[in-house]
């Protein structure tokens, strides 16, 4: 897919993608796009709270940019939150 039918697709999709992150509730911990200096979104980044591994791959599986093809890989990572000034950690 060239890139101006990708950014079109992306955003058509992106109010679903939106209530779906809405939707996780306290589950979502942060999330937003990596850009370019130009501020074009060229990936995201998300970090949630799941009890495992299979509850995380089941949430990112209901993603609509996953769904709907704007993903077209991602990856799953175990994290641990150590330092989050902004919530006094």
């Amino acid at each position: 897919m060239n890139a101006v039918l990708f950014d079109e697709h992306r955003m058509a999709v992106r109010p679903e993608h939106l209530k779906h992150l809405d939707n996780l509730g306290d589950r979502l911990v942060i999330a937003g796009p990596f850009q370019t200096e130009e501020g074009k979104a060229t990936g995201s980044f998300m970090v949630i709270e799941a009890p495992d591994l299979a509850a995380a791959t089941a949430l990112y599986a209901e993603d609509p940019y996953i769904r709907h093809g704007v993903f077209e890989t991602y990856s799953i990572s175990r994290w641990a939150l150590t330092i989050n000034r902004s919530a006094g950690r």
